[in-house]
């Protein structure tokens, strides 16, 4: 399971005209599944993104999370994280098949819900995504188990 988390000052995620998802503070994560991933990393990669401390404390150090500042996340899904590139085409058989990420999807955003409030992307549609990254702070978060 692959993360890209950007500390926003807002995001927001459109499909077909609409807005599906909108935050002012928080985390905009780009959420991938690999081939392997299961409920323990998603469950792993919600306590880890919720709890991540990117956000400043008084001191101007990164020392909170989005739970510390009041802050929302922003997932969306996305396959291509998975993307090898070994040319210049990307081949994505390494991402989950779209029914299994669809349903882990679902329970990753169910899992951080535990945590923050939570907006979200489409799974499966393409989607226009907006945001102002605050920083710019972005952070690549993985987890695979190996049992």
């Amino acid at each position: 399971m692959k993360l890209v988390v950007q500390r926003v000052t807002h995001a927001s995620v459109e499909v077909e005209g609409e807005i599906t998802g909108r935050i002012d503070e928080g985390l905009m994560v780009l959420v991938g599944f690999g081939e392997n991933d299961t409920h323990r990393e998603a469950d792993y990669l919600a306590r880890k993104v919720a709890k991540l401390r990117v956000f400043a404390d008084d001191d101007g150090r990164m020392n909170r999370s989005v739970i510390d500042v009041g802050g929302k996340l922003l997932l969306v899904p996305q396959f291509t994280l998975y993307g090898k590139v070994k040319k210049y085409r990307p081949s994505f058989h390494r991402a989950l098949a779209p029914d299994r990420a669809t349903e882990l999807f679902d329970y990753f955003v169910e899992k951080c819900r535990e945590y923050v409030e939570v907006e979200t992307g489409v799974f499966g549609a393409f989607m226009k995504v907006d945001l102002l990254n605050n920083g710019p702070v972005t952070i690549l978060l993985e987890k695979q188990f190996d049992d």
